[in-house]
């Protein structure tokens, strides 16, 4: 169990959760704040949302332990606010409401509305509720009851509190700090945030290192991780050679199934990674950048991605470290992944499962290194097919069946 801390409508609680329970699971059941209803559990409903440091958030796909620190608020905390008090009246007296299931989430959605956006028209508040599913009113009352409350807001009737934009934390805490240490090892090549130019030595050259400018929004920075994973894996080259290639992007890139380089802005590098699970297919397209110590022969890469489709966001930072084996005939690359992953695709992270994954997603990067580095074109082919994440999935699982059973007889014949 991990222990938050957070306010929860004014009220300061402490409680200890398991890394994967969501916010929403929290107040339901250990503080009985039922006003938070559950419906899809995947984001898409809008029957969760809640507010958190101020803004409108899916209760239901946010970890409890992202929010420490954070002020949380729920309908039950909004009890007499003014605009909400005004809102319960006029969902009232325009029908805004039947079966009721989705009247919180949608209230939170409506103060929201009234609050930033006290001019909106009806078509710019209908786009402000697509996210909150209503399957009674036809959504004809709630917008009526929003109107209503605009107009009031106009007429002087009602004080309504000053909303002050920001840039929000992870899943809107202002005031998270980091489960584990996710700063990155001191690099004798780059500072992160500055604009910063190494030297490393490659061979008998001299080059410059890539230069780093302002990678605040790459990468976790102060977020914590839900995906830790540490692996090794052995190239059969030596590790000059490695490092080498480790520093040429556009042919160590493909080397990972599924991912691709697109381009490149400044010292931004640009690309995808593309995973399928069964008819499930995910294209996460972002920016990242890298830095390098020649001395300890070390890297960190940082990025952030989207898809576009499940609207699932993913924030990561990879450290590489080349070590000499089999008295430098072959290299060990050690690799420690760190990495917040959040939308639908985030029920997808179940540890054990994704940590086998990764370990033949290694394995088979590793392969493709190897192939570069000995000439064979087909490994490019290779690599740029989507992660088949359905068929490593499977194959870890028939793994771990074979792998009990072997158990199971063992046990028996004792």
């Amino acid at each position: 169990m991990t222990p938050v801390e957070l306010t929860v409508n004014g009220t300061r609680v402490c409680e200890g959760v398991e890394p994967r329970t969501h916010l929403a699971d929290l107040l339901r059941d250990k503080l009985s704040l039922t006003g938070t209803h559950l419906r899809c559990e995947q984001g898409a409903c809008g029957a969760c949302t809640l507010l958190i440091d101020g803004q409108p958030a899916r209760s239901c796909i946010t970890y409890a332990v992202l929010c420490e620190g954070a002020q949380i608020t729920t309908i039950e905390g909004l009890e007499d606010d003014p605009v909400m008090i005004a809102l319960r009246r006029a969902f009232t007296a325009e029908h805004g409401l039947q079966c009721g299931f989705c009247t919180p989430g949608m209230l939170m959605t409506a103060r929201d509305i009234v609050t930033r956006l006290p001019d909106a028209d009806e078509r710019r508040i209908r786009l402000e509720l697509s996210g909150n599913l209503c399957r009674c009113t036809g959504y004809v009352g709630i917008v009526r009851a929003i109107r209503r409350v605009q107009e009031e807001r106009r007429l002087g009737r009602l004080a309504v509190p000053v909303v002050e934009p920001r840039k929000l934390g992870p899943v809107g805490s202002q005031h998270a700090k980091p489960l584990v240490d996710t700063a990155a090892p001191p690099l004798a090549a780059a500072t992160v945030g500055a604009a910063t130019v190494g030297v490393e030595t490659v061979g008998a050259a001299t080059v410059e290192t890539r230069q780093v400018v302002d990678q605040g929004d790459l990468g976790l920075g102060e977020k914590r991780p839900n995906i830790e994973i540490q692996r090794s894996v052995v190239i059969a080259h030596p590790p000059a050679e490695v490092w080498d290639f480790l520093a040429e992007v556009d042919r160590a890139v493909p080397c990972l199934p599924g991912a691709t380089l697109t381009g490149s802005l400044g010292d931004r590098l640009q690309g995808r990674v593309t995973v399928k699970l069964g008819p499930i297919a995910a294209t996460f397209e972002g920016e990242g950048c890298m830095s390098r110590d020649a001395a300890g022969r070390r890297g960190v890469m940082r990025g952030t991605g989207r898809d576009r489709l499940s609207a699932s966001r993913v924030s990561a930072e990879i450290e590489y470290a080349c070590t000499a084996e089999q008295a430098g005939t072959a290299t060990r690359v050690d690799i420690a992944v760190r990495a917040l992953l959040l939308g639908p695709l985030a029920q997808f992270g179940r540890g054990a499962i994704v940590n086998d994954v990764a370990a033949r997603l290694a394995a088979m990067f590793a392969h493709n290194v190897e192939q570069r580095l000995a000439g064979v074109a087909s490994a490019k082919d290779a690599a740029a097919a989507p992660i088949a994440a359905g068929s490593l999935l499977g194959a870890v699982i028939g793994a771990r069946m074979k792998s009990a059973f072997t158990r199971w007889v063992a046990w028996f014949r004792r």
